[in-house]
């Protein structure tokens, strides 16, 4: 028996997870495409070199089999573009566009290539542009909304070659046929049927059989549904099921009528979490996700996905966790039947549930990475058993593999504008689990998307600190990859936004990061002028490690600016500072750029003498970088001493302690730190 759903390409079919997949037909179709790979274009015809990669349509509605049929012709022409297959999705399952730099940011992805938070379209499509330069490679780009999504991802390569799946023509893209693909022909409409049901019940009524597939108009998505009616029913003969097609009249196209009569005899419980699967966001939907909409154990929502899938309503995702993708075609009849027979009231509260399960899940993916905590582990065991993740891989592996979902789910809280304190915890919770087991770097860029979400329902619902802590984040990322200008803008839009709020830690944090921005982009004087205004609110807030870290903030801009007595003037009061906090390290690094000073403002033997203090200081903080860096600076200023011999003992000695450490094993600095905004955690995560 086969364990396939209806798709866009219900053609493709696997017996079970072991076997190969068998295509049915279109083999006229599939003649006609390979030639078109082959045929001069209209520039090659004029003479001229093609300017861009060669577009290969296949037009369908859904459920006709365009996206097997793609598939099918991938698999057949692969192996001529050594640098293989590229696929992304421009439509989702309700029929929604994909925005060009979402789907552009995930090719660069699947290419390795970096891709800086917060790019926009223009830059992403530049960047994928430049990497398939010299690259001979294939795109499959299935649920094409139109031919602006296309014609923004098309390589300026010949040698690759785009295959565009859309149920409309692609106007405006030169040199395009497209290959319109109606029902099968009756004979692989009917082997499809043989192989999804008992072979027997279809030999022993061909006539049946070619009956059903023309009731069906051969239309891969309606057989495939036929097939699971039939599964369910192993008595029933084909003759009956293509009677009562025809007895629902032919005004309803058959796909919708082979729907009906399996949505109808399913029982009311399972019917509706069928309905309610509509209310998913995009991606697969996973049994937490069926059973939070429906409100009943993740192990029957499990059962009940399982014999959809048995029954051709959903289709199993090839995934390390259980995920089953809803079909395209069948999107729109879920919606209408939800709209139809479920209250709003009902259908808001099954978008309730959906999301604080979802909250919980993401409260536990990142809390076992923090089980040498006792309270982290207190809260873990209090979670029902279903919450818990076995292990911090098991939890990493949930979130790197729900990730598409997990985004969508986000999107679709704040599109919702009615649900935004769920929205919000769900925002601060996906923060906290991607940093948790990615790092702050490589999660950069769904960061940034998530924080623009942040950012969203925080002025739709008037809230000047969160919208304070949205902009900090968003304007850290900038700056994290060059776009300070940028960066700057937002700083200062939080700077407002904190002090509307009466917000002193984003206040404070904001104007050091104005300072920061200013001083990035050479501006000195301001740059100091803004950490001097941080400063003077620390100071009156008591904040002393704070504090004593601005006066180095300051004198690194008086340094630049060749200001060297106010430099050394800060950098005094920050050694001053930290020294009374206690910090140790910090106050051993103050008096390195102490004397680093002192040696550009000419004054070697006091540089040589701080030097020699901070080397102590260093030590007691077990710093072996800072003091191996010292004793090469003390032995170049013993150089302009005219102190050769003492020189080559401190060289000696620095190199040996760099040596040592190396035998040791080099520092591995913890790549998930992450200092998200306090204010934006209190105020949008009660949980924690």
């Amino acid at each position: 028996m086969t364990e396939q759903a209806v798709d866009e390409g219900g053609v493709r079919l696997s017996a079970d997870a072991t076997a190969e997949n068998v295509f049915l037909g279109r083999t006229r179709e599939l003649k006609e495409l390979r030639a078109d790979i082959e045929r001069a274009g209209l520039d090659t015809l004029s003479g001229k070199k093609a300017p861009r990669a060669r577009v290969l349509l296949i037009a369908g509605r859904p459920g006709s089999g365009r996206t097997a049929l793609a598939e099918e012709l991938v698999r057949q022409v692969a192996d001529r573009y050594e640098h293989g297959v590229l696929r992304a999705r421009l439509g989702e399952a309700d029929g929604t566009a994909v925005p060009v730099e979402r789907a552009a940011r995930e090719l660069l992805a699947a290419l390795e290539r970096p891709v800086p938070p917060g790019a926009g379209e223009d830059e992403l499509t530049e960047a994928l542009r430049d990497a398939l330069a010299d690259r001979r490679t294939l795109l499959l780009l299935d649920d094409a909304a139109g031919a602006e999504q296309v014609d923004a991802l098309l390589p300026d390569n010949p040698e690759c070659l785009v295959v565009a799946v859309s149920a409309r023509p692609l106007t405006g893209i030169a040199d395009v046929r497209p290959c319109t693909l109606g029902g099968l022909d009756t004979k692989s409409a009917v082997e499809l049927l043989s192989r999804r049901i008992d072979p027997v019940r279809v030999t022993v009524d061909p006539r049946a059989a070619e009956g059903l597939v023309e009731a069906c108009q051969g239309q891969p998505a309606a057989l495939t549904l036929a097939a699971g009616w039939l599964t369910a029913r192993p008595k029933a003969a084909v003759a009956d099921l293509a009677k009562q097609l025809r007895a629902d009249g032919d005004d309803t196209p058959p796909l919708a009528r082979v729907f009906k009569l399996a949505y109808t005899a399913l029982p009311a419980p399972a019917a509706r979490i069928l309905r309610l699967l509509s209310l998913a966001p995009a991606g697969p939907v996973d049994p937490h996700t069926a059973s939070a909409l429906a409100g009943c154990s993740v192990s029957g929502a499990r059962t009940t996905l399982d014999d959809f899938v048995r029954f051709g309503l959903l289709r199993a995702v090839d995934s390390p966790l259980p995920e089953y993708e809803i079909p395209g075609c069948l999107h729109p009849l879920l919606k209408a039947l939800a709209e139809t027979q479920d209250r709003p009231a009902e259908l808001q509260l099954a978008r309730a549930r959906m999301l604080e399960r979802t909250v919980r899940l993401l409260q536990s993916c990142r809390t076992i990475t923090e089980t040498d905590s006792p309270q982290a582990r207190e809260k873990l065991l209090g979670m029902p058993r279903a919450l818990r993740f076995p292990s911090p891989r098991a939890a990493e592996e949930w979130l790197r593999v729900r990730r598409p979902a997990l985004l969508g789910a986000a999107r679709l809280a704040v599109a919702d504008g009615e649900l935004d304190t769920l929205a919000r915890r769900l925002l601060s919770q996906l923060v906290r689990a991607m940093v948790a087991h990615f790092g702050t770097r490589a999660a950069a860029p769904d960061l940034y998307g998530v924080h623009r979400l942040v950012l969203d329902v925080a002025e739709r619902r008037e809230l000047p600190r969160e919208k304070a802590a949205a902009l900090l984040n968003l304007a850290d990322l900038d700056a994290q990859t060059g776009r300070t200008n940028e960066a700057l803008l937002r700083y200062r839009a939080a700077l407002d936004a904190g002090r509307r709020a009466n917000d002193p830690y984003a206040t404070g944090r904001a104007m050091e990061s104005v300072g920061g921005a200013h001083l990035e982009l050479g501006d000195y004087e301001r740059a100091a002028d803004w950490f001097g205004r941080a400063l003077s609110q620390r100071l009156a807030r008591d904040e002393r490690a704070d504090a004593a870290r601005l006066y180095g903030r300051i004198a690194t801009a008086h340094t630049y600016a060749g200001r060297y007595g106010e430099a050394l003037r800060n950098w005094r009061a920050a050694a001053a500072g930290h020294r009374r906090c206690g910090d140790v390290a910090a106050h051993a690094r103050a008096l390195s750029e102490l004397a680093r000073v002192q040696e550009y403002a000419g004054r070697p033997a006091e540089s040589l003498r701080t030097c020699q203090e901070a080397v102590e200081w260093a030590r007691r903080a077990e710093d072996t970088r800072l003091q191996a860096a010292l004793h090469l600076r003390i032995a170049d200023t013993l150089d302009h001493l005219g102190d050769p011999v003492a020189a080559g003992i401190h060289r000696g000695t620095a190199e040996r302690m760099l040596a040592e450490e190396e035998q040791e094993g080099p520092e591995r600095p913890d790549q998930r730190e992450y200092a998200v905004n306090a204010c934006e955690i209190r105020s949008a995560s009660s949980e924690d």
